[in-house]
């Protein structure tokens, strides 16, 4: 006979299964619940982590300054000496010494070569003779006239024999002079042209003599500059000879007439040189500045070109960057200059501005001081 279970017998198998049941759903709950948790703090914190380093951008701010700016012509200029001259000979006559040497810088006035002069010397030597005996003459008629036992016309005959003879004293003393060629100004010698012992005659080149304490610079522009060219403008020049150095002058002179075919003007400029480092006929690339004034100027690294425009990041007191536009003029190194768009009182982001946009705020790791003339 088959026995069927009861209700009793069945109601306990069923219950173990459902407990267990039970708890393992509530531990597979508590396993999710436990790893959603977990997943989502990264992705929540990183949006804040981010906004917090947006907010601290390390920027260097400078002060808008003012600095000195210019418009600027170009051009290509010859240096000249301030004076320059060619020693030559005046007579025919051999050299009897040379005084100089190549290169030597020798004061106005200094000999610089003899000349042979013996027969001049001699007839030199006779005037004064004959200059004495006359004043000895003229002498013994005024003191004789004053006795009354010389006539007037006898004492008018020995005043014009003194000033013959003093006449002729110093024609001799002229020919004599130029027997010895001096140094007309202040300067450096160029090279020797003659030796001992050569003839020379009127016109034969001894050496030359330039005076470049102070150098000229002459150097043309087109018509249309005429009228901002004037005296007293400031010009830097270069040359090949020094490429890192500047030399500075003043306009001193514009020609007062334009070339018909070229229409151009010629300037011409000193610059110091007391060291004697230009020469006379060196290229000089120059630059001329015209329209000298004081604008407001930031460094360039501030800009931030868009398209056509030019914008600068301003830092105001919260900490907040903000955009302006501005209108820009000429540039120095390093510096630019603003002609509209700032007052002069910002603070403008001159490195790292363009890792900002407006509103953006910004951590100032360094300040450096506002540009200056």
């Amino acid at each position: 006979m088959m026995l069927r279970p009861t209700s009793r017998s069945l109601s306990s198998r069923v219950e173990p299964n459902l407990v267990t049941t039970v708890l393992v759903q509530g531990a597979m709950a508590m396993v999710l619940l436990s790893c959603s948790a977990e997943g989502s703090s990264p992705a929540t914190a990183a949006p804040s982590a981010r906004k917090v380093i947006a907010r601290a951008t390390p920027v260097v701010v400078t002060p808008v300054g003012v600095a000195n700016f210019s418009d600027q012509i170009e051009a290509i200029g010859t240096t000249r000496a301030q004076e320059s001259v060619v020693i030559t000979a005046d007579v025919v006559e051999r050299v009897q010494r040379v005084t100089f040497e190549d290169g030597e810088l020798v004061d106005q006035g200094q000999v610089l070569a003899e000349l042979t002069s013996k027969e001049e010397s001699a007839q030199l030597a006779e005037a004064w003779a004959n200059y004495s005996e006359a004043l000895r003459q003229h002498q013994r008629a005024a003191d004789l006239h004053a006795r009354g036992s010389e006539s007037r016309s006898r004492l008018d005959e020995r005043v014009a024999a003194r000033d013959t003879a003093h006449a002729r004293l110093e024609e001799l003393q002229a020919r004599l002079s130029d027997h010895l060629i001096r140094a007309p100004f202040r300067g450096v010698l160029g090279l020797r042209a003659v030796s001992p012992g050569a003839l020379l005659k009127p016109g034969d080149v001894i050496t030359t003599l330039d005076d470049i304490d102070t150098i000229k610079l002459d150097f043309t522009v087109p018509e249309s500059f005429l009228p901002v060219v004037v005296p007293g403008l400031t010009v830097e020049a270069q040359s090949i000879a020094y490429p890192n150095r500047k030399f500075h002058g003043v306009v001193r002179a514009v020609d007062s007439r334009i070339d018909p075919i070229t229409r151009s003007l010629i300037i011409r400029a000193e610059i110091p040189n007391p060291d004697h480092a230009l020469r006379p006929g060196m290229l000089l690339t120059v630059v001329l500045e015209t329209h000298p004034r004081k604008s407001l100027a930031v460094p360039e690294q501030a800009l931030v070109p868009r398209g056509e425009h030019q914008y600068v990041h301003t830092l105001d007191d919260d900490g907040a960057a903000h955009r302006l536009e501005v209108t820009i003029g000429s540039r120095r190194p390093g510096l630019v200059e603003i002609r509209s768009g700032l007052t002069g009182t910002e603070i403008v982001i001159s490195e790292g501005a363009d890792l900002l946009h407006p509103g953006s705020r910004a951590k100032v790791v360094r300040s450096d001081p506002a540009p200056d003339a």
